[in-house]
């Protein structure tokens, strides 16, 4: 029997990852922490076997903890999800030579500058992969700049942060100036070219470098996209499955520049979030450095990066994961989602024709 710690248990993405472990290791032990005393997944039947509020990993008390946590509980690894804990773990690593117990993550520079989006803009800057970005604060929001450099309409969003933090699309400065105002607490923004075609979304696993293994779907519809200024949310209410190799064969493209324009290999779970534009082109607006919140469903029809995670974990390496860095779905699968239900996964979307009614 293995002891797993899953980290941000109370977000979607954690407790996904959790429900996979548990149905393909029953045996397993499941220990989950937040720093949330109501966190849901502490309460969620059948989820977790012991469950343990934590304290923030800014504070000095977060690695004390865990590392009494790991050695009384003998916690054999880590799922570590919250994109901030995944920096601080990378800089452990750098101040100790080891992590407090395995774990699947890239380094602490890769991790940085993937998590914070104006890193990422400045990386990439000159390049086809993203679009034409600037970063803006509420003390330097660089007006002129964004009129004459970027154009309207456009897109803003925090720089860090995930669910679509802070997006809109404006259609003017004064809607610029408004929304520095409405958004005054967040200190950091984006602001980039407006992007009118389709979102794609995949998720990547690296070994040491090597491309390994990658999926890619489409983000049609949002969860309550009608209460976010921008339509969009974190959650995806309708996708689709695609057996697309020029989604990951661009990722990849990508992946390979930043590593070689930071002088470090991916090793990990990297996610990304593409936007096309108006003649189709890929832009990448996201990076995310963890599995993203479609990894259950997509256990669910084949691509399981949550077990090759496990495989990786216990072996040390990276041997018994298949080498499918262009995966095809078997059938044309699309998934519904909404708020307090479980994802449902069809395998066709012409299954929706089959329901309406004429007068």
């Amino acid at each position: 029997m293995k002891i797993i710690l899953v980290t941000g248990i109370g977000g979607l993405t954690p407790r996904s990852i959790t429900g996979i472990i548990r149905e393909k290791h029953p045996d397993y032990k499941i220990i989950g922490c937040d720093i949330e005393e109501k966190s849901i997944g502490f309460f969620m039947k059948g989820l977790l076997d012991e469950y343990y509020v934590c304290p923030r990993c800014t504070s000095s008390e977060y690695f004390p903890w865990l590392e009494k946590l790991i050695a009384e509980k003998h916690i054999d690894y880590a799922f570590v999800q919250p994109e901030s804990e995944i920096v601080e773990w990378g800089d452990y690593y750098e101040k100790n030579g080891k992590y407090p117990c395995p774990v699947f993550m890239g380094c602490k520079q890769l991790s940085i500058s993937l998590k914070d989006k104006s890193i990422m803009a400045d990386l990439l800057e000159g390049t086809d992969y993203i679009p034409k970005t600037i970063k803006v604060t509420q003390d330097n929001p660089r007006f002129e700049d964004v009129q004459n450099e970027i154009g309207f309409p456009c897109w803003i969003r925090a720089t860090e942060g995930t669910g679509g933090l802070g997006s809109l699309k404006l259609d003017d400065i004064d809607s610029y100036k408004s929304w520095l105002f409405i958004n005054s607490k967040i200190p950091e923004f984006t602001v980039s070219e407006f992007l009118t075609g389709r979102h794609l979304a995949n998720e990547m696993l690296y070994y040491n470098g090597e491309y390994v293994k990658g999926a890619a779907l489409e983000c049609v519809e949002y969860v309550m996209a009608n209460t976010a200024p921008s339509h969009v949310t974190g959650n995806t209410h309708f996708a689709r499955f695609l057996n697309d190799d020029s989604i990951n064969e661009f990722c990849d493209g990508c992946i390979k520049y930043l590593e070689k324009k930071l002088g470090v290999p991916a090793h990990g779970i990297l996610s990304f979030d593409l936007k096309e534009d108006k003649n189709g082109k890929k832009k990448v607006t996201e990076i995310n450095i963890r599995h993203m919140a479609y990894a259950g469903v997509m256990a669910h029809v084949g691509f399981d990066l949550i077990e090759d995670t496990v495989k990786i974990l216990e072996d040390g390496n990276c041997d018994r994961v298949e080498r499918a860095p262009f995966y095809h779905y078997k059938k044309p699968y699309v998934f519904l989602r909404d708020v307090d239900v479980e994802p449902i996964i069809l395998e066709s979307e012409e299954i929706f024709k089959g329901h309406r009614f004429s007068i």
